[in-house]
């Protein structure tokens, strides 16, 4: 019999774990569901059916613990009020403690409300001394384990959401994307990005996500096209291109005498030499 993989989120635009769902009867996309992991156990739910031969690993994968009941559900929102306080106090010690590179970002509670997990971003170098911060909230919330929570500016400015830098209401990261890709100053300078700043980093301060989006597209368009300089043959005379414009399939051409003219690349072929 093989295995049935199932896709679960934690969060509404949070990235996808994958669990062993075969010991679990009737079981429907949508319906929330109860697992171990590293923070203890948590309510999620499911969001996909995976064919297990589709997914890289080992092939090894937690087994669902069981579907949730209505009153699983409502014990979680009991745990909010907790969650609220520790955050609260966490953000109060921090500048109590003057440790103004740190920033509080989230509190989250396991399922049986013996774990709390605090995240905070690092404005600094190396690693964030929390032994203070953690002894003394915890003195104060005896009741359950707190554990800090080092993430990235990108994981920070997902949570924080507001104004995209493009001006979009809500940003891509809070929006749409479940997981962050590798993006490289390259990116910009194969879409004629202009390499300003402000025009090339999200509110995050790092490189924009949307530089990943149409990248592949560029990269496919101009090898199809002669690069800046090149010498070519048009209908009207032999010229040299000044400016490519990748999705439109066309090139800028100074040609003697005539001044600027755009081609389809259809319509060029490139000088050898």
């Amino acid at each position: 019999m093989s295995k049935i993989i199932v896709g679960i989120r934690f969060a509404e635009v949070g990235k996808i774990y994958h669990f062993d769902a075969s010991d679990v009867e009737e079981l429907n996309l949508g319906d929330h569901v109860i697992v171990d992991t590293s923070r203890g156990s948590q309510i999620g739910w499911v969001v996909e059916f995976v064919e297990p031969s589709k997914l890289q690993g080992d092939g090894h994968w937690k087994s669902i613990g069981r579907k949730a009941t209505a009153g699983d559900l409502e014990l979680r929102e009991t745990w909010k009020e907790k969650e609220a306080a520790i955050l609260k106090d966490s953000m109060q010690r921090v500048k109590e403690l003057h440790l103004n590179a740190i920033k509080i970002i989230t509190s989250e509670c396991s399922f049986d409300g013996k774990k709390i997990t605090v995240t905070f971003s690092y404005e600094e170098e190396g690693r964030a001394d929390l032994k203070t911060l953690r002894g003394d909230v915890q003195k104060k919330h005896r009741d359950c384990q707190i554990e800090y929570h080092q993430i990235g500016p990108r994981d920070a400015a997902k949570v924080l959401s507001g104004l995209g830098a493009c001006g979009l209401e809500k940003r891509c990261c809070s929006k749409f994307l479940t997981e962050f890709c590798s993006i490289s100053i390259k990116m910009a300078k194969d879409q004629d990005v202009s390499l300003t700043p402000n025009e090339i980093t999200g509110m995050c301060g790092r490189l924009r996500c949307c530089l990943l989006y149409e990248h592949a597209h560029y990269v496919e368009a101009r090898e199809k096209l002669p690069r800046r300089n090149k010498r070519v043959n048009t209908p009207v005379g032999e010229g040299k291109v000044v400016e490519i414009y990748p999705l439109r399939n066309k090139v800028r051409v100074e040609l003697p005498e005539i001044g600027y003219r755009e081609f389809d690349a259809s319509e060029i072929t490139i000088i050898s030499g």
